[in-house]
């Protein structure tokens, strides 16, 4: 998979990659409203070109409020983000190139106040996932808020992983949506991080496509 093309599918305004960064995005700006006042940290892993953050960011009156780091292998999608903050105005965004699902790269900015798992699930076995969402912990500040996006093709009960963790729903897409996304809240008490730790392994959605009997195949993650 080439996920520097991928993201193509953005600039067509009927597209469902469109259609989803716009529900990812307004449930981003609302975490942002509902932050208490003072700096904000915002985490994204597998960020891509950062289009989902840096876009609510730009257009949201605290966005000069948030130091966030986005974690992102592919080397074009983070120089593009890197190109994004820029163009956006952003300074506090920081881009790191590098394996997401390694916890040396959230050293310094968890727990954040969001914490976005967005393309990311999708890609995952449902035991990686768990485990990333057992890192939530850690990453997430109490009071934060995680958003996350799983293909509801792919959906082993996120929402009741997350809220086993100390997570409480906020906002979550109903099934007439072909593709899932979510905001929890943290309730819980956030945990220290501990570096050297493999949180998950990318495995890509194509790997792990498995169609429920007489389901359409989604594609987006």
């Amino acid at each position: 998979m080439d996920w520097h093309a991928w993201h193509d599918a953005y600039d067509a305004p009927d597209s469902c990659l469109s259609r989803r960064l716009a529900l990812v995005q307004e449930r981003i700006r609302t975490a942002l409203d509902e932050a208490p006042p003072g700096p904000l940290r915002a985490l994204s892993l597998c960020a891509g070109q950062g289009r989902d953050l840096i876009g609510a960011l730009a257009a949201h009156p605290r966005g000069g409020d948030v130091q966030a780091r986005l974690v992102e292998l592919d080397e074009r999608n983070v120089a593009a983000a890197r190109r994004l903050a820029a163009a956006a105005g952003l300074p506090g965004v920081e881009v790191v190139a590098g394996d997401a699902g390694l916890t040396d790269h959230c050293v310094g900015i968890a727990p954040a106040d969001l914490v976005m798992l967005c393309g990311v699930l999708g890609n995952l076995t449902d035991a990686d996932t768990e485990r990333v969402l057992d890192h939530c912990v850690r990453l997430c500040r109490t009071g934060g808020t995680v958003v996350w996006t799983r293909t509801q093709h792919y959906d082993t009960h996120v929402c009741e992983w997350l809220e086993e963790r100390g997570f409480e729903r906020v906002w979550v897409t109903g099934p007439d949506i072909p593709y899932g996304v979510g905001a929890h809240r943290f309730t819980g008490e956030s945990l220290p991080l501990v570096p050297g730790e493999r949180m998950f392994t990318f495995v890509g959605y194509q790997a792990l496509r498995r169609p429920a009997p007489g389901t359409a195949q989604v594609t987006s993650t």
